[in-house]
């Protein structure tokens, strides 16, 4: 097939174009443009020009997925009508793989133009992943849900730097654990509002469960008995100097009120992709477990589901793959996901069964099967290959538009295992 293949190496000011033909070479001038609106305009001009002497059959944009500096131009690029003629494809690479792509040329240096051509290079190997195609009923749902991912990620990790300056300041407490939570209005309250260790072991009983109370309203079954193992816990713990007192009750106000922030943002943001997915149809819905944050992520991530040809492509774009170990008689049973894929999807996918397999007895029953046959990583192996089954699952759902009805009933998407 004669086809032209357009690998572009992205950044925040510029970008670099190299193309090639079917055989691997250079055809054009190694072009050179702004990462802005006009810049995109002298590309397509500049292809255009090319395609108007060779006359492809096909034509072929690479460029890494990194970041949203490619996101403007693989819209242009993807929208081109002056380009319809040739077929345009955009595709948009996982940098690992082209990583590994690039050591197959150990003598290929570390650069822009290099990079572009091993893009190039990739495209005209073949075995691609899906397109990329703006969606617009998605798009915005997919932004937000993403943003959604981050913020819980920052709550986890700014909750546990609370954790280890509340060890700092009282050890007793993180490791005997007399209150459960402590981001709780209780559990909080009880760490920013006492300076110090010496205090809370020091004041009488009576009124340390007059302030749990206080500050619980009242929701503390015992709070007498609560308040004895906060002391016991203040006297086991270690003893600060008193020079450091200060600053450490100040990192853990200040962290707490950072934690507050980011729920905030959070609680924001879940109303808001509430808003986007009015409107579409989400027979995730009725899958037992899953619950509107998780189906909103996979339908953002996925599109529309005639983007894939089967559940393998799925699993495939997802990441839920495996890669065999084998040689001679020997067979790996260790084997690795392959790595690739869209993180957020496969997040979504593997979260999501771990909710699902506590609700619904088939996948309960598969995950114990599977982490039975297991010898190592069971939970782990267990979890992802139950992941699997739900993107079969999922697939199905959305192909037929039809809600979830399980084993036993007509129109069941699995059987008892």
């Amino acid at each position: 097939m004669n086809a032209l293949f357009a690998g572009i190496d992205v950044s925040l000011a510029e970008n670099k174009a190299v193309f090639l033909d079917s055989t691997g070479e250079d055809v054009a001038t190694r072009l050179r443009f702004p990462n802005n609106a006009l810049g995109s305009e002298l590309f397509l001009h500049k292809t255009l020009e090319l395609c108007s002497q060779l006359n492809p059959e096909r034509l072929l944009f690479g460029l890494e997925a990194t970041s949203m500096y490619g996101w403007h131009l693989a819209m242009v690029l993807n929208q081109a009508q002056q380009l319809a003629q040739f077929h345009p494809a955009v595709y948009l690479l996982n940098p690992r793989i082209v990583k590994g792509f690039k050591k197959s040329y150990p003598r290929v240096p570390k650069t822009d133009w290099a990079d572009a051509w091993t893009i190039a290079q990739r495209l005209r190997f073949g075995q691609l992943p899906t397109p990329f195609r703006f969606e617009q009923r998605y798009f915005p749902l997919q932004r937000l849900t993403r943003l959604r991912v981050r913020l819980a990620k920052d709550i986890t990790r700014e909750k546990n730097y609370f954790l280890t300056y509340l060890f700092l300041k009282c050890s007793g407490l993180t490791t005997e654990k007399p209150i459960s939570d402590f981001f709780g209005a209780a559990g909080s309250a009880l760490v920013t509002e006492w300076y110090s260790v010496e205090d809370i072991a020091a004041a009488s009983l009576e009124s340390l469960a007059q302030f749990l109370i206080d500050k619980s309203d009242n929701k503390f079954a015992n709070p007498t008995e609560v308040a004895r193992q906060i002391q016991v816990a203040a006297r086991h713990s270690y003893r600060l100097p008193t020079a450091v007192k200060g600053a450490v009750n100040h990192i853990l106000a200040s962290t707490l009120r950072h934690i507050r922030f980011l729920e905030g943002q959070l609680h924001e943001v879940s109303e808001a992709i509430a808003h986007e997915m009015k409107g579409l149809d989400n027979p995730l819905l009725t899958m037992p477990g899953l619950g509107p944050v998780f189906t909103a992520g996979i339908l953002s991530e996925i599109g529309s589901i005639t983007n894939f040809g089967n559940d393998d492509d799925l699993a495939a774009f997802t990441g839920l793959t495996w890669n065999r170990k084998q040689s001679g008689p020997f067979q790996g049973e260790d084997s690795h996901l392959s790595g690739t894929g869209n993180v957020y999807l496969r997040h979504y996918f593997v979260e999501g069964a771990n909710r699902v397999r506590m609700h619904d007895p088939v996948f309960r029953d598969y995950y114990q099967r599977k982490f039975k046959e297991a010898t190592i990583h069971q939970h782990k192996r267990a979890l992802v290959l139950t992941a699997r089954k739900l993107v079969r699952v999922v697939f199905a759902l959305l192909r037929d538009n039809r809600p979830y009805s399980p084993p036993g009933k007509a129109g069941s998407y699995l059987q008892p295992a």
